[in-house]
């Protein structure tokens, strides 16, 4: 089958992972041949975009690595994904009454954070801003979508939603990620036959890490809303 040699195994997000040597491609054997060819072919996109356009993606690319904080190899191809998608015209099958169509939305909305890149800092667009200066762009969306505030002429909260929706769709359809969460793949046609608390299958490993990672994030995030605002009362001289 195409695809299924691998230079190497286990391979995570930046290297982060929970589950030790898991690699979710152990299994492709026992998947259906359709399933396998559809998974291993996002292991092997193409190099050139066929959605975005090169300024586009120079725009797409530090903004989806943001989101996801990909700030180091190797990285799940996020943006190759989501190029794939809209140039198949495979949205979710609808989109927000005030936005456009998926496709013209993203193409819109990378050209607003230019705009807000070049109100900033004149002359210089966002894909040759600091990775700190795109991050502030990129915060200001999330503000105004947490505020449910308008972000040129569009609900910021929709513009929020198209971004996430696309890049955790694609981030999480990749095997890497499987590897990095433990999820064992596909269920047809093998099936599952040791349900129950802590239960698992043979191919299947425990997590290395006995802590919740989600209190961490919540701290993380709180932490994050004051710092903001220990900012703004510095600037109003508060």
């Amino acid at each position: 089958m195409p695809g299924r040699h691998r230079a190497s195994r286990a391979v995570t997000p930046q290297g982060r992972g929970r589950f030790g040597d898991f690699d979710v491609l152990d299994s492709v054997g026992e998947w259906d041949e359709v399933t396998a060819r559809t998974v291993l072919a996002r292991l092997s996109l193409p190099s050139e975009l066929s959605f975005f356009t090169a300024e586009e993606a120079g725009l797409a690319r530090p903004l989806v690595d943001l989101l996801l904080e990909q700030d180091d190899e190797p990285r799940i191809p996020v943006l190759e994904l989501i190029d794939a998608r809209l140039v198949a015209a495979e949205t979710d099958g609808w989109h927000y009454d005030e936005l456009p169509e998926d496709g013209a939305a993203w193409r819109i909305s990378l050209r607003h954070l230019d705009d807000d890149a070049r109100g900033t800092a004149p002359g210089s667009g966002f894909a040759h801003l600091t990775a700190a200066a795109q991050a502030g762009i990129v915060q200001s969306v999330q503000d105004l979508a947490g505020a449910s505030g308008s972000w040129h002429g569009w609900p910021a909260e929709h513009v929020w939603n198209l971004w996430t929706r696309y890049v955790c769709t694609a981030f999480y359809s990749h095997p890497w990620a499987w590897n990095e969460i433990g999820f064992p793949g596909p269920a047809y046609p093998r099936g599952y036959v040791n349900p129950g608390l802590d239960a698992r299958e043979r191919w299947e490993r425990p997590d290395l890490v006995d802590a919740d990672p989600v209190p961490f994030a919540r701290r993380v995030e709180a932490a994050r809303h004051r710092h903001a605002g220990l900012v703004g009362r510095e600037e109003t001289g508060g």
